[in-house]
């Protein structure tokens, strides 16, 4: 099967600190990877690097055999890639309605000061009305998004990032700060909202890893220490030893 997403090589320095160093790693259609290790370890960097925000050093990213390493970031989501973030990036000061209707206007290419047929201002209060509705957030689409709960603004969040339609979605760390139960919640949305898409996901609570990955990968100063499925990456010796051993002390996960 061809490959989603494939980087070859990829490296990334700044100055003589290599953050990123030679990372291989291919990502097939339909699949839930996770990206874990220790804080430091560049997977935010990783993230960055694939989305356009930064441009490797050395090495190729390519996307649906195209290769995209170098591109601008709008360049990357019009392709079909969309992202979230570590820190919720929404605007808070806007009604929710309008905040994911504006990431609707967006992936349409419209601007909101050209006047446009009926037929596509229909279409974008359908496709906005469609979105609040998968999120959970239709009753509170006239609210200002900065009143919402934290977990309801990570689901906000969400709703932008699948608003684009993308084919793949990367996801970063959509459970950090979140409750048990918030997280819970998460798991049902992601679960639902990238049904028929790839995803990558970095998250350091291993309850939401285990849950949703199909595959791990596990980077480690710069590097792919291993990749597998969750459970041969629980049984993972040299894992256990940089990263999963002191985690299943601190959080009593069980092998499963």
């Amino acid at each position: 099967m061809t490959p989603v997403l494939r980087l070859n090589g990829v490296s990334k320095h700044f100055g003589g600190i290599h953050v990123i160093d030679d990372v291989n790693l291919e990502i097939v259609k339909g699949e839930r990877h996770a990206l874990i290790g220790p804080n430091g370890a560049g997977k935010s960097t990783l993230f960055n690097l694939i989305t356009g925000f930064y441009s490797p050093t050395k090495g190729t990213i390519h996307f649906k055999d195209r290769r995209i390493d170098g591109l601008a970031p709008y360049r990357i989501i019009r392709l079909g890639i969309a992202r979230s973030f570590q820190i919720i990036n929404i605007f808070k000061d806007m009604q929710v309605y309008d905040n994911v209707r504006n990431a609707i206007v967006a992936k349409h290419n419209y601007s909101l000061t050209v006047t446009h047929t009926l037929a596509s201002l229909n279409k974008v209060k359908e496709e906005t009305e469609y979105i609040l509705s998968r999120i959970n957030l239709k009753p509170f689409q006239k609210e200002l998004a900065g009143t919402l709960g934290y977990g309801q603004q990570r689901a906000l969040e969400m709703g932008l990032t699948i608003a684009l339609d993308p084919d793949l979605v990367l996801l970063d760390e959509p459970g950090a700060g979140l409750t048990p139960e918030e997280t819970r919640d998460v798991i049902k949305l992601i679960r639902e909202v990238t049904a028929d898409k790839t995803l990558i996901i970095v998250e350091h609570d291993m309850d939401v890893v285990f849950d949703l990955a199909d595959r791990i990968s596990v980077l480690n100063r710069g590097r792919i220490l291993a990749t597998g499925t969750p459970e041969e990456i629980k049984q993972n010796e040299s894992v256990r030893e940089v990263y999963l051993g002191s985690l299943f002390e601190e959080n009593s996960i069980q092998d499963r």
